[in-house]
């Protein structure tokens, strides 16, 4: 233990600002009434925390603030004497600590069983022996207290005195065995039973044998300790399973949240019996469903995904996909997220079909609600995972395909955009579906209202509509959508108001009003609500055209030559194929004639114009070669993309299941648990240690194999080695924790006193306690840990010094400036994956960007990608595919996530200069998006500092 730790158990943070009292005055004080002993014992405390010694005020403290009944007093006095110097500096007891003693064996007798509690609290910090001998009687009458306050602060004296000097109470085991059979109180006996595991587990384990059969009824505290037990005997002696197993399985069912979650925690480090792991599943399903609180629910789906990740144990969840379906019922985004996901990986033949029929209703469900904000988001994640079903289960795209096509008029044009996608494949991969697919669209094509949708849906009717009925049908649809031609003479004829009479009662019903005589009135439903009925009663078609979107003309254009040159080949006669053909050049002619004109909000583009353009000439000539190219190689170009996404996931998937498959290679040595040594059994890591270790934020990372991922190698040297004291810091991040652990050495021959580390932080740090002062004998060193709380993700500075006194000299305090410690953005950064199209969403939502222009040696497109990936954590989006050959430039897109949550995109463009010659380096630049700016800043500021490759 270190100075600095030594100094006192109970921190108290109190700010110095006035000038602190003399010794005299509080001398004074400790000697008058009541509040002004309490306030003057306040400042004693403080002072003494502060390094301040005050000798003369012990007597003064025993004679006229010991004997007081006040409780707040005698409070005060327990943090006193855990805190005042015991001993001479020869390190023998204080002669006046015999009268505190004695004044301590009053209070364990007093009749008051909370000042009697608060003393035996106060006794497990004593660290003195010659103090707690006289004691000893007086405690263990406390084991026979009527108040449970007292009897469970007695074992706690009773187990620290016997682990610390056990000479003072041998038999401690063994009375407190004792105790614990006749103890009813739960708090008590879980004490006992806590002080038996360890410091004498076999009789905890005769204790247990006793009333294994009564666990149940115990309460929660004692069982999560049972637990607790049961774990580390087994992990320490295999053998012993078989006797508690059982044991486990009952507090499975225990009324306790906490125990049912570490029961089935340990049930499955126990045994691996498919009965063990669908019962500790079936817990952990339960536990998320009853608890409310998300960070639960999330923290116990980890556990589940975990149990699958073991191929033995994936058959036996697989029977469960459906209880951990119901997990649905949560409206948190975050959980059911997870939830299907888990699902998804756990479907089988088997149980496919069921998996569907509840995703269908859970997709009807979301149908009409609109009052949570996630719901769309949700409809999203269900239709993704329906599309993944269908694909992996060609039987199931039947089913599914009705329901997900009413999605294509919703108003969210994220989910229905998934629907498209799937309804493309669906479309290209399962011919026998087609007619269904077709009909199904003609359906809804009247309904749709983003214009991105409808731009799909046009391309997919116009690329599989084979027949001549559903030709005809498509053209009806668009004309319908279109409204009456031509549009310009149409909307100048709406505008002036000369509207025919059948195209009148269209536009509304005339408005009855009686007046005040009882007559009717009637009023024009035109003049009264006409720019108002214009916007609503517009087909969907020609109110896109009007806002100036013609890239769906463009579109339409397309799908129209494609469908009129399948007509003349399905056709025969001449007289239809022309009046089709001059059909769908009329609809081209008037739109290019809209587009010219100064209706619409947006005048056409050129490249419109160009496309419109081309398909007019094209259906004029007819030739074959364009009868291909529009019919058959569009066609084709879908077919290879999706057969490369295909194997894309195959591959993705392929290497997923080649992480959790368990090798076992040829010269392996098998371990007969018989033949086994007790020390050799601990094949799995001690799952109380690890979680205490991760609470205490010493969590030991699997890269800390790597030699060069040392600890090392993150030391930070704060001060010059000439410096008269040497600092260096080893930086801890743990999540929203910094711990810096700094060493301190005093390089001088002089005793250096009130040694204080002063630090200050810049961005999003804060400092959580200011680390207490300690002095330092020559030559002597010591450890200080300070804690720093991150709020957001973006680089940090802590900063400060180290001001101490030189004892004996009577000049000012000395001050050594510290280095900076520059906090890496990198820890918080990790991969992470999303679609191109929440991507693009992200893209255009975030107001902050920051462009990094491309500095570097590397001479190699990849070679830089791969250097970018590496240095700033972050994902590549951009399929491998598109990446791979060598064509001089290259663009991608990277993803990364806090673990604050907040999201980082980046577009990497880049190019090779082949005029420069072969060594010339990659130029090009590297736009960085994110929500804060200090995100984005800290990314660039990453990139600028490692783009350029170091050599070995």
């Amino acid at each position: 233990m270190t100075a600095a730790e030594n100094v006192c158990y109970t921190l108290i943070n109190v700010p110095m600002d006035s000038e602190p009292p003399s010794e005299i005055s509080l001398k004074n004080d400790l000697k008058g009434d009541v509040k002004l002993k309490t306030e003057a014992l306040k400042k004693v405390i403080i002072m003494i925390l502060n390094g301040e010694k005050l000798p003369g005020l012990l007597m003064t403290i025993i004679r006229f603030v010991l004997p007081l009944q006040d409780h707040t007093i005698k409070k005060l006095l327990l943090v006193f004497w855990e805190i005042v110097p015991k001993t001479t500096p020869d390190g023998r007891l204080l002669q006046e600590m015999i009268l505190v003693c004695d004044a301590y064996r009053k209070d364990l007798q007093h009749p008051n069983e909370f000042i009697r509690g608060s003393t035996l609290r106060f006794l497990c910090k004593l660290k003195e022996a010659e103090l707690l001998e006289p004691l000893m009687p007086a405690i263990r009458a406390c084991l026979e207290h009527r108040h449970s306050y007292v009897r469970r602060n007695a074992v706690l004296a009773i187990y620290t005195i016997y682990r610390n000097f056990e000479h003072l109470i041998p038999d401690a085991p063994e009375l407190i065995h004792d105790f614990l059979v006749n103890e009813k109180d739960a708090s008590c006996k879980r004490n006992a039973f806590m002080m038996l595991i360890h410091a004498d587990q076999d009789r905890a384990l005769d204790y247990l044998s006793t009333c294994i059969d009564q666990v149940q009824t115990f309460g929660d505290i004692l069982q999560l300790v049972i637990v607790e037990l049961i774990y580390k005997v087994c992990h320490a002696n295999p053998s012993e399973r078989a006797r508690f197993i059982r044991c486990i399985y009952n507090l499975l069912q225990s009324s306790s949240p906490a125990v049912k979650y570490e029961a089935a925690g340990t049930l499955v480090t126990l045994s691996s019996a498919p009965t063990a792991i669908k019962a500790a599943a079936q817990c952990y399903i339960d536990l998320i469903i009853k608890e409310s609180d998300n960070n639960v629910k999330l923290i116990v789906l980890d556990r589940l995904i975990e149990l699958k990740e073991h191929p033995s144990h994936e058959r036996v969840l697989q029977d469960l996909v459906m209880d951990i379906l119901r997990v649905l019922s949560t409206p948190d985004l975050e959980v059911r997220k997870k939830t299907l996901q888990l699902a998804l990986d756990l479907v089988s033949s088997r149980n496919v079909e069921e998996l569907v029929i509840v995703l269908k209703k859970e997709v009807i469900k979301t149908n009409n609600v609109t009052e949570h904000e996630d719901t769309d988001k949700y409809r999203q994640l269900l239709v993704r995972t329906l599309h993944s079903c269908s694909v992996r289960f060609p039987d199931m795209a039947a089913n599914v395909i009705p329901v997900l096509m009413e999605f294509l008029s919703d108003n969210n044009e994220a989910a229905a955009a998934d629907v498209l996608e799937f309804v493309r494949e669906a479309i290209q991969r399962f011919d026998n579906l087609r007619p269904l697919i077709v009909e199904k669209m003609l359906e809804v094509f009247h309904a749709i209202k983003s214009v991105k949708i409808y731009r799909g849906a046009l391309w997919i009717l116009g690329e599989y509509c084979s027949t001549k009925e559903d030709i005809q049908s498509v053209m009806t649809e668009v004309r319908r959508s279109l409204g009456e031609i031509p549009i310009v003479e149409s909307e100048i004829k709406k505008e002036t108001g000369e509207l025919k009479p059948e195209e009148e009662v269209s536009v509304g019903p005339a408005q009855k009003l009686v007046t005040e005589m009882g007559t009717y009135a009637t009023q024009s439903a035109l003049s009264s609500s006409r720019p108002a009925k214009k916007e609503e009663d517009r087909p969907p078609l020609r109110g896109f055209l009007l806002d100036g979107d013609f890239f769906v003309a463009a579109s339409l254009a397309t799908t129209l030559t494609k469908i009129a040159l399948r007509y003349v080949s399905l056709v025969q006669e001449k007289k239809k194929q022309n009046s089709f053909i001059a059909e769908a050049m009329l609809l081209m002619a008037t739109i290019l004639h809209l587009g010219k004109s100064s209706l619409p909000k947006k005048p056409i583009t050129d490249d419109d114009v160009d496309r419109i353009s081309l398909c007019l000439k094209v259906l004029s000539e007819c030739s074959p070669l364009m009868n291909d190219i529009f019919n058959k190689e569009c066609r084709q170009s879908l077919s290879h993309m999706l057969s490369a996404k295909l194997e894309e996931e195959k591959l993705s998937q392929k290497k997923e299941s080649e992480k959790r498959n368990v090798t076992v290679q040829p010269d392996d040595p098998i371990s007969f648990m018989q033949l086994t040594a007790k020390n050799e059994m601990s094949s799995k890591e001690d799952q109380f240690q690890l979680s205490l270790l991760a609470a205490m934020g010493n969590t030991q990372r699997k890269e800390a194999a790597d030699p060069l991922a040392s600890k090392l190698n993150k030391v930070t040297q704060l001060t010059g080695f000439s410096d008269p004291v040497y600092a260096e810091a080893y930086v801890h991040v743990n999540q929203y924790d910094i711990v810096l652990d700094v060493l301190v050495v005093n390089q001088t021959s002089d005793t250096l006193q009130n040694c204080t580390l002063e630090l200050a932080t810049l961005g999003d740090l804060k400092l959580v306690e200011k680390p207490s002062p300690l002095t330092l004998a020559p030559h002597d060193f010591a450890n200080i840990k300070a804690n720093v709380k991150v709020a957001s993700t973006e680089n940090g500075i802590i900063f400060g010094n180290i001001v101490y006194d030189v004892s004996g000299a009577a000049s000012d305090r000395n001050c050594v400036v510290l280095s900076d410690i520059h906090i890496d953005i990198m820890d918080y950064i990790q991969p992470a994956a999303c679609t191109d199209a929440e991507f693009r969403q992200m893209w255009a939502e975030f107001e902050w960007e920051n462009k990094v222009t491309v500095n570097t040696n590397i001479i190699d497109l990849n070679e830089y990608l791969q250097h970018i990936l590496k240095s700033t954590n972050m994902k590549c989006l951009t399929p491998e595919k598109a990446l791979s050959g060598y064509c001089g430039f290259m663009a991608a897109n990277l993803y990364a996530r806090s673990i604050f949550g907040e999201d980082a995109l980046a577009n990497v463009s880049i190019e090779k200069p082949i005029h420069l010659g072969p060594e010339a380096p990659v130029t090009g630049h590297i736009r960085i998006r994110a929500k804060s700016q200090g995100m984005a800043l800290s990314l660039g500021d990453k990139i600028n500092l490692s783009q350029k490759k170091t050599s070995l």
